[in-house]
């Protein structure tokens, strides 16, 4: 059947085809195959390729064709304490004495724990003075 020219109909008809439980996200060209089963118009696989790109789920469902990242490599085990750090902020936190956030510095070798109670918007530079001014805390020397 012959679709006129009414968006919202094209629309339509790509919908109830799209959203049948047995077909659901299936995919551009299978979406494509379905409608033109029973209709048709000027330039229907554009119109189902838009309709598909804008389906979150059709999206996140989708076969990639990247190749595969390949296999985990191991760290390097850390030789001393303090030399190997993760660092993380925890923000969101209620406002307690002007801070709001809590920085966080593990050591990789031991994993031991430094907590660090700081503002959410601080810098890079403020982010060196919290380990200028703490670094002796934290177990590392200043040199």
């Amino acid at each position: 059947m012959y679709v006129s020219k009414d968006e919202e109909l094209r629309i339509e008809i790509i919908q109830l085809h799209h959203d049948v439980l047995v077909v659901r996200h299936g995919g551009r060209w299978k979406m494509t195959e379905l409608v033109t089963r029973n209709y048709w118009w000027p330039g229907v696989m554009r119109d189902v390729g838009k309709y598909v790109e804008g389906c979150d789920m059709c999206q996140r469902m989708k076969n990639r064709m990247e190749e595969v990242a390949g296999k985990l490599k191991l760290s390097k085990i850390p030789e001393k304490p303090w030399t190997h750090l993760t660092i993380e902020f925890t923000t969101k936190l209620l406002l307690v004495a002007g801070k709001d956030t809590i920085l966080v510095v593990c050591n990789r070798l031991s994993k031991m724990t430094y907590f660090v109670a700081t503002t959410k918007g601080i810098l890079v530079e403020g982010l060196a003075r919290l380990f200028r001014n703490n670094g002796s805390c934290m177990g590392y020397q200043r040199v």
